[in-house]
């Protein structure tokens, strides 16, 4: 029975396989193709959500491919965080593609990456110690960048490369971490807390190796999450791929870097090692700077997709500079935010695509009057936009607050200053890059001439899943208390 934990990792990914094999001609037509995609969906989704309800047993280990590394499956809490948010993110972005890549070619291959994608991130989430994780974090690369690749052109093969190259640059900064790690700890294992043996590093004079090989590590895993100065990839990669597949990149899959992050520096080396050192400083430096930086940027960007790319950047070092605080409102701020700007920048991307699917508009100052046109798609983006933006009673204001509050019960009195009002510009400029489309949208004249008339509300496909995500921001913000419990439940075990 224990193997069952497996079901939502196998099963995609062979699916994801055979769809790759299969000739085109065993899909008839696009309608076969949609109930397959769309049965493996649902059921891959299914079963994630069944596993990380506790149904059936939670680890199971597999081998040892080295000595006595092993590869181990074990869901704890922080998993089923991550798994249930990348189950429900996945099923609606899903559902969008069906509409959405109507317009597209080759759309087989795009369903068997998309599945395959989702179950190495399930495998990922579902990782029980840490060279378990890193081959997932390796896979996944791998599996997503043809979802990047997709169109074939030339920006998104260049931005395919860069995602590639970044993504590998930082698994071996992180892979030298693991070396140091195995040496001087007592297990990989995810076991609820450090397994350091911190007492050994300061008899051995290792100290600053140990703090270096955790730097590296924080760097490397943060290539996924954006970090600066290993940013560049994020900003051309998502543009470049189709628009439910930025969606999936933007709201899930970078979100991969995060919860290695989580599981290194809280895991396996402790917060306590950490804390106070030129590390810590270091990290909530380069965090700050890639608040403001993405924000600015994003502000200055006029192709919305690229402009939903920066502001990726920006929010996720909002919950990189959460966790760097080292502080228990901080930690919980950022795993509140992971959640949040799922839902939130998967709506937003669904938002831009479905303006690019029914005028084929790119640019920001093309949208002006088309929320006349299409009233309920621009309400849900204004909804989602007041969430990013941290607008109570908005989610995007309660992750921020503890964020914030993390800052200030920070043991880096001057950075972690700082790192507050970094939030609080990036607040502003949020504000400034996503609130003006919905004005322009719902009171400006069109800038569309008689096409305008025809314009009109995307398939209910597509739009269903925007509203949704919507409502879930505001539901969120209104009703946060279940899910902040379940994370203290989380930060009792890594807070020891």
């Amino acid at each position: 029975m224990d193997y069952l934990i497996l079901s939502p990792v196998v099963l995609p990914i062979i699916t994801g396989i055979v769809l790759l094999i299969l000739p085109q001609k065993v899909f008839k037509n696009r309608k076969a193709l949609l109930i397959t995609a769309g049965i493996s969906v649902v059921v891959s989704t299914c079963l994630t959500l069944f596993i990380i309800s506790g149904a059936v047993g939670s680890s199971v280990g597999m081998f040892c491919i080295v000595d006595d590394i092993r590869i181990y499956f074990n869901i704890d809490d922080t998993g089923r965080l991550f798994a249930a948010t990348a189950a429900v993110i996945f099923a609606l972005t899903g559902f969008f593609s069906f509409g959405y890549m109507a317009h597209e070619k080759n759309e087989k291959r795009y369903y068997a990456y998309y599945l395959m994608t989702f179950g190495v991130l399930v495998g990922l989430c579902f990782s029980g110690n840490l060279v378990t994780m890193y081959m997932f974090y390796e896979f996944m690369t791998i599996v997503s960048v043809p979802l990047v690749l997709h169109n074939g052109s030339r920006e998104a093969v260049m931005a395919g490369l860069k995602y590639l190259i970044y993504s590998f640059c930082g698994s071996y900064m992180a892979l030298f971490g693991i070396y140091c790690l195995y040496r001087y700890t007592d297990t990989l294992d995810f076991v609820g807390h450090s397994t350091l043996r911190a007492d050994e590093l300061v008899q051995s004079g290792n100290v600053q190796l140990m703090l270096a090989a955790s730097f590296l590590m924080i760097l490397g895993f943060g290539v996924k999450a954006g970090m600066f100065p290993m940013h560049a990839w994020l900003c051309a990669a998502h543009p470049a791929a189709p628009a439910p597949a930025s969606a999936f990149l933007s709201g899930i899959i970078v979100k991969g870097g995060i919860l290695a992050v989580i599981r290194t520096v809280f895991y396996c080396i402790g917060s306590d090692f950490l804390r106070g050192t030129w590390v810590q400083t270091l990290w909530i430096l380069l965090a700050s700077i890639t608040v403001i930086m993405g924000s600015a940027l994003a502000y200055k960007e006029r192709i919305l997709k690229k402009r939903l790319a920066y502001s990726t950047i920006s929010n996720l070092s909002y919950i990189m500079l959460g966790l760097a605080f080292l502080s228990e409102s901080g930690f919980r701020g950022s795993l509140l935010h992971v959640v949040f700007h799922a839902v939130i920048k998967t709506a937003l991307f669904m938002f831009a695509g479905s303006v690019i699917f029914v005028t084929g508009k790119v640019r920001v100052n093309d949208l002006a009057g088309l929320g006349k046109k299409m009233p309920m798609l621009f309400r849900a983006y204004t909804v989602a936009a007041l969430g990013l933006t941290g607008i109570p009673p908005m989610s995007g204001f309660v992750s921020k607050w503890y964020i914030g509050l993390g800052g200030f019960s920070s043991d880096i009195p001057v950075f972690s200053r700082l790192g507050v009002v970094a939030l609080i510009i990036s607040a502003l400029l949020t504000a400034g890059y996503l609130l003006p489309i919905s004005v322009k949208g719902f009171l400006a004249d069109e800038n569309n001439g008689s096409m305008a008339l025809h314009y009109k509300e995307p398939p209910r496909i597509m739009l269903v899943p925007v509203i949704v995500l919507a409502a879930a921001t505001l539901v969120l913000g209104i009703f946060p208390v279940p899910l902040v419990e379940f994370i203290n439940g989380i930060i009792l075990d890594c807070f020891l």
